[in-house]
């Protein structure tokens, strides 16, 4: 049997497509697996010893779709669900089998606050969609393969070697991540080394607070690859981090996570820690969370109480007493 995947984006919704991977491998002997995505995600799926081949998106619709017809699928998962996939499939004719996204009950709960999404995790919805072949979660977690061998000695100054607490500051939208302000006190209070991490769009936050805290932080934010940061996580003592895909990837490797959400919320998308023996969700309820789906470029009130009232011993707490 030939089985085709589909999700395009982004990247923490395509990390929690690795247990569907696997336990469609593992649990349907002589399966060839294959994955479709954006060229940009290519990353999670390189070295994945669970799939066979992964095809990526080209230029145009057409290219794309002619290059799933030469493979001569049985059958197409499609955990997407838009219209692209909607396409592929219509054009394509292969048998499918598609994830339900909930669109209107997610609508509804976020615009009037209710809570009509089951806290289901994503995993578990993707893998409804394999149901028909007898397909069942093996209760793992997410898969992700280092590309290559690092020495933390080669990436951290002498100071980390022993030890240190990963706080991963990055997030694509604004109400996502925490203020500077609040990230160094965060920090004043931690007792372990801690390293920075994140893309090139928050050095420059990573140096402020760098600067800010003293002598225990590094900044590695826009100074290492993806890759090298995946390493440096995998190998930290602990966690922080916010709704991001670093830190949906740090839970491949079971470390202890303190999971910070500020405007957007865990439970809406289905993405809280999964299968980690020691995580926690910290966020607070306030009447105006979640005010979006994904995150906002800022606070649609003005005053981002979402981030700023976190007490701050809460993840401190954490980082001294997790290891």
């Amino acid at each position: 049997m030939k089985i085709l995947i589909m999700r395009f984006s982004a990247m923490g919704d395509i990390i929690y497509t690795t247990p569907v991977v696997r336990c469609l491998k593992q649990q349907l002997p002589g399966a060839e697996v294959h994955f479709l995505t954006k060229p940009a995600f290519r990353y999670i799926y390189d070295g994945n010893p669970h799939l066979d081949k992964l095809l990526l998106l080209k230029q145009t619709l057409s290219e794309t779709i002619a290059d799933v017809k030469a493979e001569n699928y049985d059958y197409i998962i499609d955990l997407h669900n838009n219209l692209r996939t909607s396409i592929i499939k219509l054009r394509t004719g292969v048998k499918s089998s598609t994830y339900k996204k909930q669109r209107l009950r997610k609508w509804l709960s976020l615009k009037f606050n209710l809570k009509l999404v089951p806290s289901t995790h994503l995993v578990d919805r993707y893998l409804k969609t394999l149901k028909f072949l007898g397909i069942t979660n093996d209760g793992k977690p997410i898969d992700y393969y280092i590309k290559q061998n690092y020495d933390l000695k080669d990436l951290l100054p002498l100071t980390h070697h022993g030890g240190y607490v990963a706080f991963i500051i990055g997030a694509t939208h604004f109400t996502k991540r925490m203020p500077n302000s609040k990230i160094i006190d965060v920090c004043r209070g931690i007792n372990k080394p801690i390293l920075l991490l994140g893309g090139e769009d928050v050095k420059a936050n990573g140096d402020k607070i760098a600067a800010a805290v003293g002598d225990n932080i590094y900044n590695a934010c826009g100074r290492t690859t993806l890759d090298q940061s995946v390493f440096l996580v995998a190998n930290a003592v602990n966690v922080i981090g916010f709704d991001t895909g670093l830190t949906h990837i740090a839970e491949a490797f079971n470390r202890p996570i303190a999971s910070i959400w500020g405007g957007t919320i865990p439970e809406l998308l289905g993405v809280q820690p999964y299968h980690v023996e020691n995580a926690e969700v910290i966020g607070i309820d306030l009447p105006c969370r979640p005010c979006s789906k994904f995150g906002l470029p800022k606070c649609p009130l003005g005053h981002f109480k979402c981030m700023y009232d976190i007490p701050e011993e809460t993840i401190i707490n954490f980082a001294n007493h997790v290891s």
